[in-house]
């Protein structure tokens, strides 16, 4: 049975909605949850980007069992890899064994900020593979000096190591990020249920291992509301991951979707109050053989009556999927 997790999304609602939400999304019986690691919002309309990190060092401490993940971190630019191992490493103590460390290659909107430029898909891809060997060593307890292509670590350790092991997740979007998670990582992440990543995964030494999608719905018992805020919020999710991944800021988001129109987010995004519609859209990433889907409710101030329908009525129809 396909696990149903919760999205904390950081763009678009404060740190201390985020803590509240997640504590709801526990309450209502999610399987798990993922968090948003962001410096800027997709779009100015959804208005928020909070340190990832101190929510889920908050959450740790009001949930009880549900899972927490980054979904997903990039360790290459706005962080060092060493000082991720430490911040992930903290975080599996805080929430006794709840935390896996989603990774991935990054967006140009949330790391030009440290300056430096946006390199090439495949630079960022190398880095990101030095940077989970790196990761991987610190958490496994050992004395680090590094001197690679692309980092430096000089003599680092990490004094407090989780005694259960923290699963890392690698985001995938071709063949060449799929052999990399294939033979480092613990899981797949992706935001797409295309067969051809969870089986090139598989097929470079993933098989067996979790496989954690992601799909945005809009909740609302008014469907044209419903439409009219995922277009106001989330149109951006149009654009695919080349485009996504390359646009600075949220002004180049507003550009790059202003001919996108509410019938056109309509058709890619469940939409109102019908839990069919979620469990359809649901199905593909079951049928690509994903373990785990993360919704994502779009509208920070539309989270409890989701939660609540979603307790009533959408987990119980995704259940029997």
């Amino acid at each position: 049975m396909v696990k149903i997790g919760y999205t904390m999304m950081t763009e678009q609602v404060g740190p201390r909605e985020l803590v509240g939400h997640v504590v709801g999304a526990e309450r209502a019986g999610f399987d798990f949850s993922v968090t948003s690691d962001h410096y800027f919002p997709w779009l100015e309309s959804q208005g928020h980007a909070s340190y990832a990190w101190s929510v889920l060092g908050a959450a740790a401490q009001a949930t009880e069992r549900i899972p927490l993940m980054t979904y997903v971190t990039c360790p290459t630019t706005r962080y060092h890899p060493a000082v991720v191992a430490q911040k992930a490493a903290t975080l599996h103590l805080l929430s006794e064994g709840r935390f896996r460390l989603g990774l991935g290659s990054g967006e140009n909107l949330n790391e030009h900020v440290v300056g430096g430029g946006w390199p090439a898909a495949h630079v960022r891809l190398a880095r990101l593979e030095e940077a989970v060997e790196i990761i991987r060593a610190l958490l496994a307890g050992e004395n680090v000096n590094h001197h690679g292509a692309h980092f430096d670590v000089e003599n680092a350790k990490l004094w407090d190591l989780p005694e259960t092991p923290l699963p890392i997740g690698v985001a995938v979007s071709g063949d060449s990020s799929c052999e990399l998670a294939g033979r480092l990582a613990d899981l797949l992440i992706a935001t797409e249920p295309r067969p051809e990543l969870t089986s090139a995964f598989d097929g470079y030494g993933g098989a067996g291992k979790p496989k954690v999608g992601q799909l945005p719905i809009c909740y609302d018992t008014d469907r044209d509301a419903a439409i009219a805020r995922a277009h106001d919020q989330f149109r951006w999710f149009a654009g695919g991951w080349p485009v996504n991944s390359e646009l600075p800021g949220p002004a180049a988001f507003e550009g790059a979707t202003q001919f996108v129109r509410p019938e056109d987010v309509a058709e890619s995004i469940p939409c109102g109050d019908d839990v069919q519609a979620v469990v359809e859209a649901v199905r593909p990433y079951v049928d690509a053989g994903f373990t785990e889907v993360a919704l994502v409710q779009i509208g920070g101030e539309h989270q409890e009556p989701y939660l609540e329908w979603a307790e009533q009525k959408l987990l119980p129809a995704l259940r029997e999927l």
